[in-house]
Parts: structure tokens; C-alpha cells; sequence
């Protein structure tokens, strides 16, 4: 895809695909990712646990800002 004169690249960002793919790159080179998966399983058993429980069903519905509730009214 052909970026436009103003630096819009449309649906599907080359740009931020290949920032994703270096930075997730870089973490997983540094050896963080079982750190991490104890402290996100920390969090879910914590006080945050239900509402990280409630972005993470919006987020498999296909509705991670909850605007469909809103448009239902």
C-alpha cells in the first residue's frame, strides 16, 4: 500500500505493524515475558481482577470502547 502525500496509510498501518513487531521483538529478546505472566496473573487475582476480566470480554466481543451498548439506546 502507498502512503499518501499527508502520511496516511489507510486501514492496516505498515508503520505501526513494524514499530508492533520490533518492540515485541525487543521483549521477548530481553527474557520479560514469564515476569510479566506472573504479574498479569497477580492482577487478575487482585482488586483489579473483575474489571480487567470485563476489558478483556469487551475486547473478544469485538467491542473494546463498549459503544455497543450505546448505540442500543
Amino acid at each position: 500500500m502507498d502512503k499518501t502525500k499527508d502520511g496516511i496509510e489507510g486501514e492496516g498501518s505498515y508503520t505501526a505493524t513494524a514499530d508492533y513487531n520490533k518492540r515485541t521483538a525487543e521483549f521477548l529478546k530481553q527474557g520479560k515475558v514469564d515476569g510479566a505472566a506472573r504479574d498479569a496473573a497477580r492482577a487478575l487475582d487482585s482488586d483489579e481482577g473483575p474489571t480487567l476480566k470485563a476489558a478483556e470480554a469487551k475486547g473478544k466481543a469485538g467491542d473494546p470502547k463498549g459503544q455497543a451498548a450505546a448505540k442500543s439506546r
